[in-house]
């Protein structure tokens, strides 16, 4: 429980971009040789300004910040990125910032400990998450992200280990329950698309997705990976994508809200923010998300809801198998409905539970530390009305976000309520 009131005070996301966005900057850009894609210092100096400038949080008085990335020694040759923080912003000097690295929930787990530095007694936080993937190959980048497995016995599944993990699920998944197709995942990439095109920070905005190209493999849309079990069960539509991005947020007391001069409809309060932990070295069942039904389990006893009383929720879709399992981890379907749950409109963003209304990582992109904190925002963003062309039509009074590290390795859940008056 929450022993002392914790609140989201908003934040900001830099469009997330890769291949296929029209600002990215590849061989066939007009661009290309004049003006380069932005680095990993880029995105810490511009998500920092840009968070302060939106939240209108003086950078001086925040007491603790930590940024969530997973990979910067590799794509970027840089590590030790807490004082790389403190470069940005150098009103942070001398105070405690610290990386945290839990893979692709690096953003959700920083999250926690903001959350957890505020129930100690600090009262203004700043959490940060940042990733750029682009600096390298995708066959190269697909052995950075193996880290995120067991390397030294998932490595050989494929030279794209993490959708060959995800194709495994896949497949059991499909074995386990036969009265599904393959082409029902269709529906989920569709969805994903879908409201990406109404998002303008997102990475595949400007990339349309239709029922018949998602539900068969071809030239278009291929089956890519080599491992020829496993190659069926996924194709490029199923995947989330290759980003470069950043987002930050403000997480505050009571106290903190009062020196900020802030009142409670600014924010969205932290009900719960529950991180569990699963065996790297096992798979357990492929058919489920059992440590992000832990860590589900847990966030709803401890916000004391249920999961029919969430009325938005951004949820970890690094491959659409991970959203169908997400749908029935969370409780929002059950075990093996998942695919019924997505064909009866429910996660739709006129839905009864919109699900990644901005278009999760298929859509909206994956800068690998920066997820968490962007499901956060995107929250908060559907509670205050700032969603633009792809709002909800309901103002949500709970949200919630579920972040995963690896192949369902590291999971946070948070749960947010919203407000709408002013007093605390």
């Amino acid at each position: 429980m929450m022993r002392r009131r914790t609140f989201v005070l908003g934040g900001k996301t830099v469009p997330f971009i890769g291949k296929k966005h029209p600002n990215f900057i590849s061989k066939d850009h007009p661009l290309f040789g004049k003006q380069t894609n932005p680095t990993l210092d880029d995105y810490i100096r511009d998500i920092l300004a840009g968070c302060f400038q939106e939240t209108k949080v003086p950078p001086h008085l925040v007491e603790k910040a930590w940024i969530g990335n997973f990979a910067g020694e590799l794509y970027s040759q840089q590590g030790h990125l807490g004082a790389a923080v403190v470069g940005a912003a150098p009103e942070l000097k001398f105070k405690p910032v610290s990386r945290v690295e839990a893979a692709c929930a690096s953003g959700g787990l920083a999250f926690t400990h903001a959350v957890e530095a505020i129930q100690a007694g600090a009262n203004i936080c700043l959490v940060v998450g940042a990733e750029v993937q682009n600096t390298v190959s995708p066959r190269e980048g697909g052995d950075y992200l193996a880290r995120a497995a067991h390397y030294s016995r998932q490595r050989k599944l494929d030279d794209f280990t993490f959708p060959a993990l995800f194709a495994q699920r896949t497949k059991a998944y499909f074995e386990k329950f036969p009265e599904y197709k393959l082409e029902d995942m269709a529906h989920f990439s569709v969805k994903a698309y879908s409201n990406a095109n109404k998002n303008p920070l997102a990475h595949m905005q400007a990339v349309k997705m239709d029922y018949e190209t998602a539900s068969k493999a071809s030239n278009k849309n291929p089956n890519f990976l080599s491992n020829k079990e496993l190659s069926p069960y996924l194709r490029t539509s199923d995947c989330s994508q290759v980003s470069d991005g950043a987002s930050a947020i403000i997480i505050v007391s009571e106290e903190g809200l009062k020196q900020l001069g802030r009142s409670l409809k600014d924010t969205i309060e932290v009900l719960s923010a529950a991180h569990a932990t699963g065996n790297l070295w096992e798979d357990g069942d492929l058919t489920q998300l059992e440590t992000t039904k832990a860590a589900a389990d847990r966030a709803f006893q401890q916000a004391k809801l249920q999961p029919d009383q969430i009325q938005v929720a951004e949820v970890h879709d690094c491959f659409t198998m991970a959203e169908l399992q997400m749908y029935e981890a969370l409780g929002f379907a059950p075990y093996g409905h998942g695919i019924d749950f997505m064909k009866a409109g429910h996660t739709q963003i006129e839905g009864k539970i919109p699900v990644n209304t901005g278009g999760g990582l298929v859509g909206f992109g994956h800068p690998v530390g920066a997820t968490g904190v962007k499901q956060i925002l995107e929250v908060y963003r559907q509670m205050k009305g700032l969603c633009g062309e792809y709002q909800i039509p309901k103002t949500p009074q709970y949200g919630l976000t579920a972040n995963m590290g690896g192949s369902d390795k590291t999971a946070v859940v948070g749960i947010f309520q919203n407000h709408t008056g002013s007093k605390l």
